[in-house]
C-alpha cells in the first residue's frame, strides 16, 4: 500500500495525480494506523512548517512518522515534508520539528529573490537508487524560502546553487526527502517518484 499523508497540504492532489500516472493506486489518509502499516509513505508539503507540525500533532501523525524513520521504512518527504524532518526551523520565529534528522532549517540569505521559485539544477553528490535514470544536474521545480542544514553532511544526496550551495535531497537508507517538488518537475519528477516506489516494493520483498 502506497500512502500519501493528508494533513491539509494544498498540493496533495498534484502528488496523487503524479503517482496515479505511474499506474499506482495510492491511499490518501490521515490515519496513523494506515501510515504505520503502509509499504511506502509520502509526506507532501506546501506552506509553513509551524502549521504543518501543528497539523501532524493534532492528527497524531508525528510519532508514526518517527516510527517509520526508526524502523528504516520507505518514506519520502517533499518540500515542507523535508523540512519538518529536522530538529527545528527558524521559520515563524522558530519551531521544533520532528527531530528525525539532526539539523536546522534556515532562511535563505538576504539579497536573493525569495521565495526561490522555478527550475533549478540538482547536482547528485552520491550514487543512490532514487536517481536511477535521472541525469546529474537535471532540473527540478522549487518553491521555498527556507533550506535545510543537516549536521551530518553525509546525508546530503543532492545540492543546488541559489546564492549558496544548499541541500536539495536527503537520503538515509529508505528515508528520502527533496526540497523541490517532483510532482511539478515533469518527466524527471515522475521518474523520481517511480524510483522511490520501486525501492519500497523491493524493501517489502526483502523484508527490510
Amino acid at each position: 500500500m502506497i500512502v500519501i499523508i493528508d494533513y491539509g497540504a494544498g498540493n496533495l492532489r498534484s502528488v496523487v495525480n503524479a503517482i496515479a500516472r505511474l499506474g499506482y493506486q495510492p491511499r490518501i489518509t490521515s490515519s496513523p494506523l494506515d501510515v504505520v502499516s503502509a509499504d511506502a509513505v509520502i509526506l507532501p508539503g506546501v506552506g509553513a512548517a509551524g502549521d504543518t507540525m501543528a497539523s501532524l500533532k493534532r492528527l497524531k501523525l508525528a510519532n508514526p512518522i518517527r516510527q517509520l524513520a526508526t524502523e528504516g521504512r520507505p518514506f519520502l518527504g517533499v518540500c515542507i515534508g523535508l523540512q519538518v524532518l529536522f530538529t527545528s526551523t527558524e521559520e515563524g520565529g522558530g519551531h521544533e520539528c520532528l527531530g528525525i534528522i539532526p539539523g536546522r532549517v534556515r532562511r535563505l540569505p538576504s539579497g536573493l529573490k525569495i521565495p526561490h521559485m522555478g527550475w533549478n539544477q540538482v547536482r547528485q553528490t552520491i550514487s543512490h537508487p532514487i536517481f536511477e535514470g535521472i541525469p546529474d544536474e537535471a532540473n527540478f521545480y522549487f518553491v521555498h524560502s527556507y533550506y535545510v542544514a543537516p549536521e551530518d553532511r553525509s546525508l546530503v544526496a543532492g545540492e543546488t546553487e541559489y546564492g549558496i550551495r544548499l541541500c536539495s535531497v536527503i537520503a538515509r537508507g529508505n528515508l528520502i526527502a527533496t526540497q523541490f517538488h517532483p510532482e511539478r518537475s515533469g518527466e524527471m519528477g515522475l521518474r523520481l517518484y517511480d524510483n522511490f516506489i520501486k525501492l519500497a516494493l523491493a524493501a517489502r520483498v526483502s523484508g527490510t
